[in-house]
């Protein structure tokens, strides 16, 4: 199965001419969601660096040819029999018989062993794929309206760290080479996680926790997605999967485990933004509520950790990436629902009752606070799959100060 590129369906017709003014406008409006991605990304289930999709490539594999058998089986008996017994070359009365037993069992038998040898490798296909494998990488995956949260059930923080276990919001780091034990389930309604790249799809269900196994041997940045309608939003309910090798894995890890927010310069913007994230303002609309921040007092669970969210390179769960981070960041914090539907995040423009109005200094010093939760340069994936996959759809960094966005209200 090909792949799908996505930001190229622009660029794909460009060279050709339009043949008229509505032929444009229909263009540009089909390419509208693929150019809000600023990166090339392959999205593909033929991805066969994943032993999930190599185990299901062959396993189609027999399928097709017993599909092309039964098609060029049944149209040679369908044209032997319209060729053979034609009226104008038949015009004495039809022979009577009782039947043809031999054709009646050679007809009942062979679907059955086509259906059982299907069943086979299919059963043979899911003994493969549906157990986790010893030594697999534990993962957690938490999907909620419309985010993803990844937690790393052996990597608990340390103790001169802060507490808890190691997690990221919406973008997901595991070891290329390596089964990855993913636990899912969701924290409202029924959500679907899938990463073409590495596996199959599978629902993540409020209150169930299945486990299942995902891998792909080539470092590299993957998408993925959640594949059940969920909400408004479902469509921008996206994450990055970032396959490093085991090296750089277990320093982004040890890097992880060790990280503490840093305490923002006496008298800097960021920490304005740090006495509103944790105390809000006035006494009410803590962000640190809703939000986690590893090595602070910041322990909330109802929406993504952001604990390292200065190193991250995308915003609402993908939505948006590299630069356009920047450019959305302020209107996000202010009214995130005005520029992505369905958004369960609170307005900080006075609307949301108990949650007050900030102006654009105050939103800009949050932005400065949240932009300073970086990890340490060992600890940067981005950086290392940049150096190490040169040709890696890697987002650009975010700027280290707020930039003041332009955008209308709500």
């Amino acid at each position: 199965m090909k792949g799908v590129m996505l930001n190229t369906l622009f660029r794909r017709f460009a060279s050709r001419p339009l043949r008229s003014a509505a032929a444009a406008a229909a263009l540009l409006c089909a390419a509208q969601p693929a150019l809000a991605q600023q990166v090339h990304q392959l999205i593909t289930m033929g991805d066969l660096s994943s032993g999930y999709n190599r185990e299901v490539f062959w396993m189609s594999i027999g399928a097709i040819i017993l599909s092309v058998l039964i098609f060029v089986g049944t149209s040679y008996a369908l044209f032997h029999s319209v060729r053979t017994y034609r009226e104008d070359r038949n015009d004495a009365p039809p022979a009577q018989f009782h039947g043809n037993n031999r054709l009646e069992v050679t007809l009942v038998a062979v679907p059955v062993v086509i259906v059982i040898v299907l069943a086979l490798l299919t059963v043979r296909a899911m003994a493969r794929l549906n157990p986790t494998p010893t030594g697999a990488y534990p993962v957690n995956a938490v999907g909620a309206q419309f985010y993803w949260n990844f937690e790393y059930p052996n990597a608990a923080v340390n103790q001169a760290a802060g507490t808890g276990l190691v997690t990221n919001g919406n973008e997901l780091i595991v070891p290329a080479k390596s089964k990855i034990a993913v636990t899912i389930t969701a924290r409202d309604v029924i959500h679907a996680f899938w990463a073409p790249n590495l596996g199959g799809q599978r629902d993540a269900i409020p209150s169930v926790k299945k486990t299942w196994q995902v891998d792909n041997d080539q470092p590299g940045v993957y998408q993925g997605l959640c594949s059940v309608l969920c909400g408004a939003s479902h469509a921008n309910m996206r994450f990055k999967v970032i396959t490093l090798p085991e090296t750089e894995y277990q320093q982004f890890i040890s890097a992880a485990q060790n990280y503490k927010a840093p305490t923002p310069a006496a008298g800097s913007a960021a920490e304005a933004g740090y006495t509103i994230f944790m105390q809000g303002k006035d006494g009410s609309g803590a962000c640190a509520a809703c939000h986690r921040v590893q090595g602070t007092a910041a322990a909330g669970q109802s929406g993504p950790d952001l604990s390292f969210f200065g190193s991250r390179r995308t915003l609402g769960a993908g939505m948006w990436e590299g630069a356009d981070v920047d450019t959305h960041l302020h209107q996000w914090i202010k009214a995130s629902s005005s520029i992505k539907p369905g958004s369960l995040m609170p307005h900080y423009d006075g609307t949301t009752q108990g949650y007050p109005a900030l102006t654009d200094e105050e939103i800009n010093s949050v932005e400065a606070y949240i932009k300073s939760l970086q990890l340490p340069a060992q600890g940067n994936y981005w950086t290392k799959i940049a150096a190490l996959k040169p040709d890696a759809p890697v987002p650009a960094a975010q700027s280290q100060t707020p930039v003041t966005a332009t955008l209308g209200g709500n």
